[in-house]
């Protein structure tokens, strides 16, 4: 894995950092595939359950590198989109751990995760129509589903930033935390998630994500091809059983 994208791991979760502070942890060809790598990693290991991502150097990420765009670095990967997560994200939840600015294409990754946690000194904003360029890495649909739909419009179309704490007064933050805490807090509630079974916790996120898309009187239908595997699955038995013995759960991931 580049040196743009470091993981480590805590039990159940892998710890996604963006690592070129001395850029604001811009996105370049290679903090793209690092972090396409570090997603695949995620989704390809049974022992972890959850993600969380975070900026190094007290900022999340300040969007695509633009001297990397005009010396020809082309910051998309394949069909995972910018950044390898704004168009295709992982299959297992992923938290963001914000800190600092997370702005343009910075917001974008960071709303293309499940779930966030900032600082409240954090800095949100899709700034592109300041400079007659367009927010096309899902900010302009994904943000207008998680805040009220006017605010979205005036600050995508003003470029304007907005904090954290009108962040989460609008409902996008899941904590919000003293300037520092951001990446602590988001373990926690990563830690939470990893208690829960990790086939259990991906056919959720499944559901919840795609559902709103399924046609009516597919939904029971669909839903139930997502949940059959799981509720047949050894881990559904074990959990059962530690219920029942009193226990906790030995997750297995089959």
């Amino acid at each position: 894995m580049a040196d743009e994208v470091l993981t480590t791991r805590e039990g159940g979760v892998l710890v996604i950092t963006l690592n070129r502070p001395e850029a604001r942890n811009a996105v370049n060809g290679a903090l793209a595939q690092g972090l396409a790598d570090a997603l695949d990693e995620l989704d390809g290991d049974r022992a972890i359950t959850v993600g969380v991502l975070t900026g190094a150097g007290g900022t999340f990420s300040s969007g695509m590198d633009l001297k990397a765009f005009l010396r020809g670095e082309t910051p998309v990967i394949g069909d995972r989109g910018l950044a390898g997560i704004t168009t295709r994200g992982p299959e297992k939840p992923i938290i963001a751990a914000v800190e600092g600015y997370a702005l343009a294409g910075g917001c974008e990754i960071a709303l293309a995760c499940d779930m966030i946690v900032a600082s409240r000194e954090a800095k949100f904003g899709l700034p592109e129509a300041k400079r007659s360029l367009v927010a096309a890495a899902g900010g302009l649909f994904r943000l207008p589903e998680r805040i009220p739909r006017n605010i979205a419009m005036e600050y995508a179309l003003t470029g304007e930033f907005f904090t954290a704490e009108q962040a989460h007064g609008w409902g996008l933050l899941n904590r919000i935390t003293e300037p520092g805490g951001a990446l602590d807090a988001a373990l926690e509630l990563a830690r939470l998630v990893a208690q829960s079974g990790p086939l259990a916790v991906a056919a959720t996120k499944k559901i919840v994500q795609e559902s709103p898309d399924w046609p009516a009187a597919e939904r029971w239908k669909r839903q139930g091809e997502i949940v059959g595997p799981v509720m047949t699955s050894a881990d559904a038995r074990e959990g059962a059983t530690a219920f029942a013995e009193k226990r906790a759960p030995v997750w297995k991931g089959e």
